[in-house]
């Protein structure tokens, strides 16, 4: 990247020093990582300012620094790039010091506050089955051509996003289906990226923590649809409240996703075996169950269209997708003994927590009873806590409140927040250890059961006190299943 290239990703609103020639460094925001020749942008965040530290990035080297403030009286030999918000320019900077790599993929972007994961995972694998070099990026998985790589956050940092994207390029992809979250839209992390389709789940009660309010929070995510292209399309689940707002400003050509009586759009049949669907005279037959998994696949269907593909092509991929992992996720054993149907889900929101109850409610047989093993993250929106302990409460049979990940905050206090959305606070068993919480569950659990492990899905660890501890609820429920199998073998051959 030359400084020309710089200052047309920056739109500076004034430029002290001398900026000619090639960059040799790279774009840093972090003045721990700076190092000779870098580019610093100063950037102010929710918890630091990075404007504190630029004489330390001038300390490691840094040849340019960008900042919201006006240059000092004495830069030194550094050129300083005075902007209105370096927040807004760190992603096309990182863009073009990485050659553009977005001008080569087709853009697909997912936001929402629950369905997004699956939705995006549809789509990868739709275009996979199809014979496309997809790559996929969000909460569940990175996936750069065919590596499959650890995904930090749905949406990642700006410099490592610009980054894959180079990488996919580098891999031969031909598209890219991303999931968008919030805070990335918020703290502008996928500016300047030109998406050719963007899809809407839904907006229910989640991240008020950060956002402050749910206004807030609604048009951080409508930010991704009033900046797309006209040559853009916009799917949307017009079922949602919010959609309209979504769209009201909105250049790009919207396409809509309803099963209202008026709609095209049908649910055949529903149970735990799947869904059978109609969308528009398309049949299509899937594996996911659940009211809310009908609206997934008729985004990820419609998203696919817009993409061009047939739609025959699409339905029959669609039949063999697999859901995203921890979402929904049935957890089995090979034994002769009978078990507790386990299943394992993402549902850490009071929306995704009543879906997939309600999934499930509508899908058992008499006999069934639910039992639902949940916490709430510590040092998150502690609104939301109540309202599931209420949900759980309405929906379930039995109902075991255990830790999901504490972080800073003790796990009995987030534990007393949850019982307060119930009626009767004594029908809550309490269990902080949630390996104990699932063992207990399903040592007691039978065939009858129906064992609900929610708020973690595909996550692997436990975050206490600022440590990752291993967990896998999927690891753990195999594991407690296996022992109760063996240990009823063992009691059958002592008699």
């Amino acid at each position: 990247m030359n400084f020309n290239e710089l200052l047309i990703a920056c739109d500076p609103i004034d430029v002290t020093g001398s900026p000619e020639g090639e960059l040799n460094g790279q774009i840093v925001h972090d003045s721990r990582q700076v190092g000779s020749n870098d580019v610093f942008v100063a950037i102010r965040g929710h918890k630091s300012d990075g404007h504190k530290f630029i004489n330390d990035a001038l300390g490691k080297g840094a040849s340019v620094i960008i900042a919201e403030e006006p240059a000092p009286e004495n830069t030194g030999t550094a050129i300083w790039i005075h902007v209105k918000d370096s927040r807004k320019v760190l992603m096309p900077l990182a863009l073009a010091s990485q050659g553009n790599p977005q001008e080569s993929l087709v853009l697909v972007g997912i936001t929402g506050t629950n369905g997004k994961t699956t939705v995006a995972t549809l789509v990868y694998q739709v275009l996979t089955h199809l014979g496309y070099n997809a790559s996929l990026l969000g909460t569940v998985s990175r996936r750069i051509g065919k590596s499959e790589l650890p995904s930090k956050l749905t949406t990642a940092d700006p410099v490592e996003l610009a980054a894959d994207l180079k990488d996919m390029v580098n891999a031969g992809s031909t598209h890219l289906v991303m999931e968008v979250s919030s805070h990335a839209l918020d703290q502008h992390r996928v500016n300047g990226l030109r998406f050719d389709v963007a899809g809407f789940t839904n907006l229910t009660h989640d991240h008020l923590d950060y956002h402050g309010s749910i206004e807030n929070y609604l048009n951080a995510k409508k930010t991704l649809f009033d900046q797309l292209e006209e040559r853009a399309t916009a799917v949307i689940n017009s079922d949602d409240p919010s959609a309209d707002v979504m769209i009201e400003d909105t250049k790009a050509t919207v396409w809509e996703v309803s099963f209202n009586d008026d709609s095209g759009f049908r649910i055949l049949s529903n149970t735990p075996a799947g869904l059978e669907l109609d969308l528009d005279g398309t049949y299509i037959s899937s594996t996911l169950s659940g009211v809310f998994n009908a609206s997934n696949i008729a985004m990820a269907y419609l998203i696919c269209l817009a993409l061009g593909c047939n739609k025959n092509s699409v339905a029959s991929a669609l039949s063999e997708a697999r859901g995203a992992a921890g979402r929904m996720e049935k957890v089995q054993i090979y034994s002769s003994i009978s078990m507790p149907t386990v299943i394992v889900d993402y549902a850490h929101t009071p929306d995704a927590l009543e879906n997939v109850l309600k999934t499930l409610s509508a899908i058992k047989s008499g006999q069934h009873r639910i039992h639902v093993i949940f916490g709430c993250g510590g040092d998150r929106d502690k609104s939301k806590r109540p309202v599931m302990g209420g949900l759980a409460e309405t929906y379930a049979d039995l109902v075991t409140i255990t830790s999901d990940n504490p972080r800073f905050e003790h796990p009995l206090a987030i534990i007393d927040d949850i019982k307060k959305g119930f009626n009767d606070p004594a029908k809550a068993l309490i269990e902080p250890d949630r390996r104990e919480a699932i063992r207990q569950a399903i040592e007691n659990g039978d065939e009858n059961t129906i064992i609900l492990i929610a708020g973690k899905g595909h996550e692997t660890y436990q975050e206490i006190r600022g440590e990752r501890h291993d967990m896998d609820d999927r690891m753990m429920a195999r594991s407690a299943m296996l022992n109760k199998s063996l240990n009823i073998k063992t009691r059958g051959e002592a008699n």
